[in-house]
């Protein structure tokens, strides 16, 4: 049997050639996508909104992993109506910020130290086949005197994911067809106040500052559109107040503090990791020199 074929000449081989290569070089440079875990997608926007809508406008897609179901944080709703109001919030901010998904995993706000740890790290590492994020957010649970619970849970268990990594890991995702993935950057991120001295920035992390000072304007918008929660908070800490114009004398500040340390009008800062370049170290440990 006589296979067609076709002949191209040198100029179309050459253009096909910087086509194939021109493609490959830009599938390399896009910007990676980004994974956000998080108790509560307030707390993202609250510690890190400013930086994902910046990633966002950088074309990077961002997605959201939510582990608690918001069912607690309101007043004079049941938990079924706190939910409901929570969610579609919730995905309003994400609209305003830019972010591609949010994910709702459905767990008891509040009770996260009942669910296994296991379980849920398995969860996160499934989610990080899926959208293989180039950087991963997660709430830091080193900082001191740290009074919701879910957060510690959920940034131990965000940062303990990544072993997760190896395809020989999770089997019956790779036996599904999703290869180990793990992120190359780590952004720790504190909510409701800015980092204090000795927090953050030990052993190989970094603190890292973003100027958010083109989005601030945006974070607020977000930050207020979570109007069932604010409700709750600002009848704690500032009773009587009008809710959203705490909540944006509030973030305000809180940027403010955090650019007025490194001569920025606005930021966010962050305990910031990233993979080392080279060999990782348990092929180093038994290389030989020759």
């Amino acid at each position: 049997m006589r296979r067609n074929s076709i002949m191209w000449d040198a100029p179309a081989r050459c253009l096909l050639i910087f086509s194939s290569a021109l493609a490959a070089a830009s599938a390399q440079t896009a910007p990676g996508p980004v994974m956000v875990v998080t108790p509560a997608l307030r707390h993202a926007v609250f510690g890190a909104g400013g930086t994902l809508a910046l990633m966002a406008a950088e074309q990077r897609p961002v997605y959201a992993v939510v582990f608690g179901n918001d069912e607690k944080e309101s007043v004079g709703l049941t938990p079924a109506q706190s939910r409901e109001a929570g969610e579609k919030e919730a995905r309003r901010a994400a609209e305003i910020l830019g972010l591609k998904e949010v994910l709702y995993l459905g767990h008891k706000s509040g009770e996260l130290g009942h669910v296994s740890s296991s379980e849920m790290r398995n969860q996160v590492m499934a989610l990080t086949r899926l959208y293989k994020p180039e950087i991963l957010f997660f709430p830091d649970w080193y900082v001191h005197y740290q009074d919701d619970n879910d957060l510690y849970r959920v940034g131990r268990m965000a940062e303990e994911s990544p072993y997760g990594g190896s395809s020989l890991f999770l089997q019956e995702m790779t036996y599904l067809g999703f290869p180990g993935a793990a992120a190359r950057q780590y952004y720790f991120f504190v909510p409701f106040r800015p980092y204090r001295e000795r927090e953050g920035g030990e052993v190989s992390a970094v603190m890292k500052q973003v100027d958010i000072s083109s989005v601030l304007a945006r974070k607020i918008e977000a930050a207020t559109a979570f109007a069932t929660a604010n409700a709750a908070w600002a009848a704690r800490v500032r009773p009587n107040a009008p809710v959203d114009q705490f909540v944006r004398s509030f973030i305000e500040e809180l940027a403010a503090t955090a650019g007025a340390r490194h001569n920025l009008r606005y930021a966010e800062e962050f305990n910031h990791l990233r993979r080392e370049g080279g060999l990782p170290a348990h092929v180093m440990e038994k290389a030989r020199r020759k």
